[in-house]
Formats: C-alpha cells, sequence, structure tokens
C-alpha cells in the first residue's frame, strides 16, 4: 500500500513538473529565441542534493540523455563555456517547471543589465541559504542592498590596502619555509595551504585575528579551538550548514561528525559576540578602534540603535545601520566569499604556473626588476603593487577560464523588460531569471584569440614573443616601463560583476593575489612532482587535466587537486 501510494504521488509530482514546464514555454516563446526544455529546475533543492549521486548512476545506462543530461548537471557552465551560445545564439533560454531562465551573451545587453539594477534585480530567495547567522548583503532586497553595501564597501580603502599587502607577504613567506622543507613526496596539498592563507589573511585584515601560517601537513585537531579553526570546519562544511540549522545538529542523535560541525558553529558565533564586544569596547573608550571591519560594523551597530530609537517618531524612516543578526551575517558571508573565491584561483594558478615555467620566468622577471635585493619585508605596497602588471596578468587570465562564480543571476521585476542585442529587440517576461554568460563571453572566439589557452601574456601591451625578439635592442627596465595592461571590450570580462552591484572586495584579492605570487616567483619557481616514467611533458599535462576536472558546489574547484603534487625549488 505505501509502495504504491509513493508511486502515485511521484506520477503525480511527474504530471504536475510536465504541464508547468510546458506552461512557462508557452511564456517563454513570445521573446521569439531557442528554447531548452528541462524537466527538472536546476535550483530544486532537493535535486540539488541528489543531483551528483544520481547522475553516477544514470552515466552508467546506456541512455543518451540529451539536453537534460547537458544542463542538469551542476556547474554544466564550466564545461560547456560558450557551446551553448555558439548553437543558439547570443541569447536562449532553459525552460523548467519552476522558472524561465534566459541566458545572454551580448555584452552591450549583459553592461545593460549591470546598469539597471531596479528592472533586473538580484534573486534575493535564490541566496536565502547563505543566511546562517542573519541576513546579509548577498540577501538583501534591491532597495537595502544599499545600506549593507555601504557599511562593507567602507573599510577597504588604500589604508587597508597596505595592511592586506605585508600581511600577504608574511603569510607567503612562512608558507614558502614549509614548501621549502618539504619531503621528496612534493607539497602536502596546495589547495589546504592557499585555503589556509587567504583565511589568515581575511582575519588578520577584517577582524584583527593574527595567526601563523599552519601547513596541510601538520595534523589538524577535529575540533575547533580558535576563530580560525572554527571558521575553517564551518567553511568546509557550508553546505551542510546552509541546510541544517546548527541547532539542529547539535541534537543527541545526530552523527559525531554533525555534532562536530553544530559545535564549531556555535562556537563560531561565540567568536563574532566576543570581536564586536571587544570592538564596541574600545569605541566606547573615546579610541579609534582596529579600523578593521569589524570597526565599521559597530558605528553600523550605534548607527542602527540610534535609528530604533527614533523609529517610532519617523515611521518612513530610511534605516542605515545594521543590526547585529546582520553584523553577523555579513561576517559569515564575507569569510565565505572572500577566502575561498581567492584561496580557489591561487590554487588553480599554482598548478597553470607549474605546467607553464615560462610564465612563471616572465613573472620573476618583472619582480626582481621592481624589488632590486630588497627582502619582501621591505616591499612598499604604493611603490611595488601598481608595477606588478605581469603578476596581474596571471591573476586576470585565471579568472577568465576558472572564475569562482559561474553564473551571476538576475531576475526582471513585476513588469515585462526589453533587452537590446544587435540590431534586434526582446521582451523579457516579468518574473524571469535573466543570466549574464560570464564564462561564455570570456571564452568566446569573437572576443578571444585562442580563448580556451590560458595565456597570461594577453593582457599585456607586449606579448613575450615581442619581448624575446626585442631584447636585444632594448633594455628590460624601458620594456617593463613600456608595458600596459589591456584593457578588453566592455562586459567581455566580469568575474567581480559589473555595474553598481560589482564586488567591494575586488582591490582585496588583487592585492593578496598579487603579493602571494610576486613574494614567491621573485627566488622560487614551482614544479610538478613526475610519477614513475613519466615525462615532463606528461607531468605538465596531467596538472593540466586536473585543473579542467572541476566540480562545483558553490564555488568552482578542483576535483582532485592533491592527485598533483608540486615542488618548490630555490632559482
Amino acid at each position: 500500500m505505501i509502495v504504491q501510494l509513493l508511486l502515485c504521488l511521484a506520477l503525480a509530482y511527474l504530471t504536475w513538473s510536465l504541464a508547468a514546464m510546458e506552461i512557462n514555454y508557452q511564456r517563454a516563446s513570445s521573446m521569439g529565441i531557442p528554447l531548452v526544455r528541462l524537466p527538472v529546475d536546476p535550483i530544486n533543492i532537493i535535486w540539488i542534493l541528489l543531483e551528483p549521486t544520481l547522475w553516477r548512476l544514470l552515466d552508467h545506462l546506456p541512455v543518451d540523455w540529451g539536453t537534460f543530461g547537458r544542463y542538469s548537471r551542476r556547474g554544466w557552465h564550466f564545461h560547456d563555456k560558450a557551446k551553448s551560445h555558439l548553437q543558439y545564439g547570443p541569447a536562449w533560454a532553459l525552460v523548467s517547471p519552476r522558472d524561465i531562465y534566459v541566458y545572454v551573451a551580448d555584452p552591450d545587453a549583459i553592461h545593460d543589465i549591470f546598469m539597471r539594477r531596479g528592472d533586473f534585480q538580484r534573486p534575493s530567495k535564490m541566496y536565502k541559504l547563505l543566511e546562517v547567522y542573519g541576513p546579509c548583503i548577498s540577501t538583501a532586497s534591491w532597495t537595502d542592498w544599499p545600506r549593507h553595501r555601504k557599511v562593507l564597501a567602507t573599510p577597504f580603502n588604500e589604508s587597508i590596502m597596505s595592511f592586506v599587502w605585508k600581511e600577504s607577504l608574511k603569510q607567503t613567506r612562512e608558507m614558502l619555509q614549509s614548501w621549502i622543507s618539504s619531503t621528496e613526496s612534493g607539497i602536502s596539498s596546495v589547495a589546504k595551504d592557499t585555503r589556509t592563507l587567504s583565511l589568515n589573511v581575511l582575519a588578520a585584515t577584517g577582524f584583527n585575528q593574527s595567526y601563523e601560517f599552519r601547513s596541510s601537513s601538520h595534523e589538524e585537531s577535529n575540533e575547533a579551538s580558535t576563530y580560525r579553526d572554527a571558521l575553517q570546519k564551518v567553511l568546509d562544511n557550508a553546505i551542510l550548514l546552509m541546510l541544517v540549522p546548527p541547532r539542529i545538529l547539535l541534537l543527541p542523535a545526530m552523527p559525531r561528525s554533525w555534532a562536530r560541525l553544530g559545535k564549531a558553529a556555535a562556537e563560531f558565533k561565540q567568536y563574532m559576540v566576543h570581536m564586536l564586544d571587544q570592538e564596541r569596547s574600545l569605541m566606547d573608550r573615546g579610541e579609534q578602534g582596529t579600523g578593521s571591519l569589524m570597526t565599521s560594523f559597530v558605528r553600523a551597530l550605534g548607527t542602527h540603535k540610534k535609528e530604533e530609537a527614533t523609529a517610532k517618531a519617523k515611521e518612513d524612516q530610511q534605516f542605515k545601520g545594521l543590526t547585529v543578526d546582520e553584523i553577523f551575517g555579513n561576517i559569515f558571508v564575507i569569510n565565505f566569499a572572500g577566502h575561498d573565491t581567492t584561496a580557489n584561483t591561487l590554487a588553480f594558478s599554482m598548478l597553470l604556473l607549474a605546467a607553464n615555467p615560462e610564465v612563471q620566468d616572465w613573472v620573476g622577471e618583472e619582480v626582481r626588476a621592481y624589488t632590486f635585493n630588497d627582502h619582501s619585508e621591505n616591499w612598499d605596497y604604493t611603490q611595488v603593487f601598481s608595477r606588478l602588471k605581469r603578476c596581474r596578468a596571471v591573476l586576470l587570465e585565471t579568472l577568465r577560464l576558472y572564475p569562482p562564480i559561474l553564473a551571476l543571476p538576475k531576475w526582471t521585476n513585476e513588469f515585462p523588460q526589453t533587452l537590446r542585442m544587435g540590431d534586434r529587440t526582446i521582451t523579457i517576461p516579468p518574473l524571469t531569471g535573466v543570466m549574464p554568460s560570464l564564462l561564455t563571453v570570456q571564452t568566446h572566439p569573437k572576443y578571444w584569440q585562442d580563448p580556451l589557452h590560458w595565456q597570461p601574456s594577453r593582457w599585456i601591451s607586449h606579448s613575450m614573443a615581442s619581448v624575446v625578439e626585442h631584447s636585444e635592442k632594448t633594455d628590460l627596465s624601458t620594456r617593463l616601463h613600456q608595458e600596459k595592461l589591456v584593457e578588453h571590450k566592455q562586459s567581455t570580462y566580469f568575474p567581480w560583476s559589473d555595474g553598481p552591484q560589482n564586488c567591494p572586495g575586488a582591490k582585496f584579492a588583487q592585492v593578496e593575489f598579487v603579493a602571494v605570487l610576486a613574494c614567491i616567483l621573485r627566488d622560487h619557481r614551482v614544479g610538478v612532482i613526475q610519477e614513475p616514467g613519466e615525462s615532463a611533458d606528461m607531468a605538465a599535462k596531467r596538472a593540466l587535466t586536473t585543473t579542467e576536472d572541476c566540480d562545483l558546489e558553490l564555488l568552482l574547484r578542483m576535483r582532485n587537486a592533491d592527485n598533483v603534487h608540486l615542488e618548490c625549488r630555490r632559482v
């Protein structure tokens, strides 16, 4: 009886899904663009949880799953790149039982989408899972978003960038010590080490919590004992924490690993409370505070309390501060977005550089030219960072092919919205998903030469080939001075988003990455440790293959980064 009931429910759900999909298909037909049916919605929570396991089973069946197999997999954008748009044109749509998703790869139209913030809104409903500790900038409505943005953007000024620079250099020096002393088996885990480095930089800069670098080769306790340890465990298990509230994880019937996560989540909140109280005490005594992001949060909390006191008298008051829960929510999302994004990009870059030693020499040449014989402790941010164009070129090129976030979804408001693409205009229905195709335009042959090849020199006004060609005619300092970063066509490159809602931490990420890369490549090189019977070319190819074997949980990352062991040597 129970089996029959379950089968009836499954059949009813399938019937409803197909009927809803056809209704949406008819609604989408008015746009006059290619449409692709998808019988399961890609952001359905149940599907998100089951999809990896289901596809491991379905892939063993001798069945061509067609568009369902192509677009229902998590992270399909990475493997698809520009293929769909080359097949369907600058605009096409996925139609699911729940929603319509319009994909756009026309740069002018994409820029228009980003600039019309009220017409194409950030879909807060899609980010609700990020509210582990409270509302945040990612889940704020389009009218409420500026309030969060102002508080978060205030500390990201040039004075804080100098601190980011120094802390990144310090952490890299400590990481290099552990890398150089690695055994013959190589660096234990480049991916884990770059995560630790990035976490330490963010903790010190944003929250005045300073830690020494700890290599992944050191055994770690399962218990969270510091702010960093608690946060690391929270970030490592972010998806579970977003789906299961911490209070549930701590129930007696929960598995031990879940209980440890619940304990870490609770301890991380206690650390946030403690940091907030410490900062408030400093400022209550008339001191300036630490100057970190927490200082900005305390000021926002003080503003909120004043607003609360006058709210009854001014019911239409536009609030400017943040509540305690909003502060905690933003601390979590800043750590998540600001930490893992940079860490993953560093991990990709290390493997790509190891497979391309000529790029390491190219970057190292620049770093030595601008730092002379100075130890990295003496590198001045204002004098060095802006000159390291080749270092930034490595970052920009890595983000072009391996952006941490593959989609930047927008949603039309309650009115139809027109969008011009080339010589035609389409009308998008109300409450429809509009997806600027980030990876498509960043790998489209119309905008990029040899688009799937990782080539940092494309970002410099002089290619490596021309540098070699003219090396005898022009001295190095003159050539470096003449080099400039290339600016590509508007909205053909936007890993930090675009328009009014672009990422406030873009400069932070650039300064951290450049400092790390410069510190490593000035006097060191990374290489792939060859397996028995493997040539250097085969080892490099294995590293590149690993960078293409990616999955997407919340951010793009390599599936098996630790299968490629790197070594670090002094030159």
